[in-house]
C-alpha cells in the first residue's frame, strides 16, 4: 500500500528502475527510508547531498506526513491514522489472501523439490528439502501462479540395483525393511568385488532393456515412493508428478541433445563422451561434464539435462529447484550446459543439513534418525507439554498433538536461513516462550480464546484514532508489512523471512497484550482494539499456512 506509493513517487524523481525501501530499525527514523547510496554511484556525488535534494523536490500528499533527510537516507512518516485504516480494512476485507499480490495470476510455475533416492525410509535430515520446497509451493500458489510439484525418481542408480541384487531371493520383504537391507548390502560391498560386479551387470541390463530385471527394478522403487509418499502425506506434503529417470533411458532427446553439443564435445581417454566446459570457469581442476559411458550409454547428466529440458517446457513462468548444498556445482554444471542448448536453468535454492552429534548423517552407513521416527516423537513431546497445560478429551489430545508436534518440527527447520545448518533440539522447538511454532501457535490461540469471551460479532467500523500507543502502532506497522515479505520470500526464495516474521509479530502482539487492556476498557476502545487483535490473529494464521503449520484455537 503505502510502500508502493513512495516506490512510485522516487522511481518519478530518481528515473530509477528498481527501488528498494528498508525499514527503520525505530519508530524515530520513520516507517520507510530509502538509501541513496546508488544514486551516489550513478551521479558520482555525496549520497547525503543527493538526500538533501530530493527531500526538496518530493511533496507531501494526504498519507504521508512528513519527510526528512538523515545522512545517506530519506526518511517516511506514514499519517498513523492512515497507515492504521487502510492496514486493518485491507485485512478484513482479504482475510485468508491478505498478504498476496497476486504477482502469478495467469502464469505457470514449476517446482521440484524433495527427490531423494527411492532406496529407503527417509532420514530427518531429508526433510530439509521437503519443507523448503512444500512452503515454496504454498507461497506460489497463494500468489496466484498455477503450480505444479514434481519430485524426480532416480529409479535406476546404483542403489536401486543394490536393493534389487539382496532382494532376489527374499519372498517377503516391505518398505520398513529396506533401510536394515540397503545397510547390510553397503557392508558386503566393501570387502566384495564380485558383488559390486553383479549389481552393474543388473544395472547394464536394465539400460539394454531386460523386462525381468525392469520388473524387479520397478518393484523397488514402487515400494519406496510408496512408503516415502505415505510419510511426506502425514506432514501435509504433496507431490502432483512422480518422474522416473527411467523414462530417459530409452528417449530420443538424448541423441538430440548430443547432436546439438558436438561442438562442445570430445571423447576422452576412456572413449566417453564429455561436455568441455572450461568456457565458464567453474571451480575444477578438469572443467568436463561426463554424459555417455565407453559404450555410449548415457550417464545421469545426460539424462537430467533432457528432464530440465521438459521441466523448463512446462513451468514456462517460473522453474524452481530445490537442492541440497553438496549440488552447488553440480548445478552450475548444469546450468552452463542448459545455456549451451539456449534452456534457461531453474531458479535455485540450496540448503545445508540437519546434523547428528558426529556428523552429517548417511543412509549408507545406517547413522541416521529416521523422520518416521522423529514425527512420532514430536507427537509424543508435544502430548507431555499439553497435559503441563491444560485438560482436554483423548481425542482432542490426539488432534492438538499433532498440529503443534508437526508445527515445532516444521518451524525448527524453516525458520533456518537455508545456508545455515539446523541444529535440532527439542526443548526449544517446543518452548512455548521462544522462538518456535508453539509460540507462535499459542498467540493465535490466545486471540481465539479472548474473542471467545467478548461473545460478539467483531465491529468493521471502529473509531481507528484510538490506536494510538506505541504498542498498537508497532503491530500495525507489522501487520502493513506482509504483503512485501511475502513477495520478498519468494522472489528471493526464502520463505525463513516469513518464519521469521510470524515469530516478530506475535511477539509485537504479546508486547501489546501484557501493555493495554482490552475487555476491560471503555466501549470505542474496546472495539477497536477487538478489530485489531481479530486482524492479528488472521495474519498469523496467513503466515503459518504458508509454512504449512496449522493454527489452532485452543491450546
Amino acid at each position: 500500500m503505502f510502500e508502493q506509493e513512495i516506490i512510485n513517487i522516487l522511481k518519478k524523481e530518481t528515473k530509477l528502475k528498481e527501488i528498494k525501501l528498508e525499514i527503520p530499525p525505530n519508530q524515530e527514523l520513520g516507517d520507510y527510508a530509502f538509501p541513496c547510496f546508488e544514486l551516489a554511484k550513478i551521479h558520482k556525488r555525496n549520497p547525503v547531498e543527493i538526500a538533501q535534494d530530493l527531500i526538496k523536490k518530493i511533496k507531501l500528499n494526504k498519507n504521508i506526513q512528513k519527510i526528512e533527510a538523515k545522512g545517506p537516507y530519506l526518511n517516511f512518516f506514514i499519517k498513523k491514522q492512515k497507515l492504521t485504516e487502510q492496514t486493518l480494512k485491507e485485512i478484513l476485507k482479504q482475510k485468508d489472501k491478505y498478504g498476496s499480490k497476486q504477482i502469478g495470476k495467469g502464469k505457470k510455475a514449476l517446482i521440484e523439490h524433495t527427490s531423494i533416492n527411492p532406496n529407503a525410509s527417509p532420514h530427518v535430515g531429508r526433510a530439509r528439502n521437503a519443507i523448503i520446497g512444500d512452503s515454496l509451493t504454498k507461497i506460489l500458489k497463494f500468489q496466484g501462479y498455477k503450480t505444479e510439484v514434481h519430485y524426480f525418481v532416480n529409479d535406476i542408480g546404483k542403489q536401486i540395483a543394490m536393493l534389487v541384487y539382496a532382494t532376489k531371493n527374499k519372498k517377503k520383504f516391505d518398505f520398513h525393511n529396506l533401510l536394515h537391507i540397503y545397510i547390510e548390502i553397503n557392508k558386503k560391498l566393501k570387502d566384495n568385488d564380485k558383488i559390486e560386479q553383479e549389481i552393474f551387470e543388473l544395472l547394464h541390463k536394465l539400460e539394454k532393456g531386460d523386462s525381468k530385471t525392469k520388473k524387479a527394478f520397478q518393484k523397488i522403487t514402487n515400494i519406496c515412493i510408496k512408503g516415502q509418499s505415505k510419510i511426506f502425506s502425514e506432514l501435509n506434503i504433496k507431490y502432483d508428478f512422480y518422474d522416473h529417470e527411467s523414462k530417459y533411458l530409452w528417449d530420443k532427446k538424448l541423441k538430440d541433445i548430443l547432436k546439438k553439443l558436438e561442438n562442445k564435445t570430445f571423447k576422452d581417454e576412456n572413449n566417453r563422451i564429455v561436455l568441455d566446459q572450461q568456457e565458464f570457469n567453474l571451480p575444477m581442476k578438469v572443467p568436463v561434464l561426463v554424459l555417455t559411458r565407453n559404450d555410449g550409454t548415457s550417464l545421469y547428466p545426460l539424462r537430467d539435462i533432457a528432464y530440465h529440458i521438459d521441466k523448463a517446457s512446462k513451468g514456462k513462468d517460473l522453474n524452481v529447484l530445490v537442492l541440497g548444498e553438496d549440488h552447488k556445482l553440480y548445478y552450475q554444471q548444469l546450468k552452463a550446459a542448459l545455456s549451451l542448448l539456449k534452456i534457461e536453468a531453474p531458479k535455485v535454492i540450496h540448503y545445508s543439513f540437519i546434523l547428528l552429534k558426529e556428523g552429517k548423517m548417511s543412509t549408507r552407513e545406517g547413522k541416521v534418525v529416521l523422520l518416521e521416527d522423529f514425527m512420532k516423537q514430536a507427537i509424543e513431546k508435544a502430548k507431555q507439554e499439553i497435559k503441563k497445560r491444560q485438560k482436554v478429551s483423548k481425542k482432542e489430545l490426539e488432534k492438538l498433538s499433532k498440529i503443534i508436534g508437526y508445527g515445532a518440527l516444521k518451524y525448527s527447520i524453516i525458520k533456518v536461513s537455508p545456508d545455515k545448518n539446523v541444529t535440532f533440539d527439542w526443548d526449544s522447538a517446543l518452548n512455548f516462550d521462544g522462538e518456535s511454532a508453539p509460540y507462535i501457535q499459542y498467540a493465535h490461540a490466545r486471540i481465539a480464546s479472548i474473542l471467545k469471551k467478548y461473545k460478539k460479532p467483531i465491529k468493521n467500523k471502529v473509531k481507528f484514532d484510538l490506536l494510538n500507543t506505541n504498542e498498537e502502532i508497532n503491530l500495525i506497522k507489522k501487520l502493513s508489512e506482509f504483503p512485501n515479505i511475502v513477495e520478498t520470500s519468494l522472489k528471493e526464495l526464502k520463505p525463513y523471512l516469513i518464519a521469521n516474521y510470524a515469530y516478530d509479530l506475535s511477539s509485537k502482539f504479546n508486547e501489546f497484550y501484557h501493555n493495554c487492556n482490552i475487555l476491560k476498557e471503555k466501549e470505542d476502545l474496546k472495539e477497536a482494539r477487538l478489530l485489531l487483535i481479530y486482524c492479528v490473529k488472521q495474519v498469523i494464521k496467513n503466515s503459518l499456512a504458508l509454512l504449512n503449520i496449522e493454527t489452532p484455537n485452543q491450546m
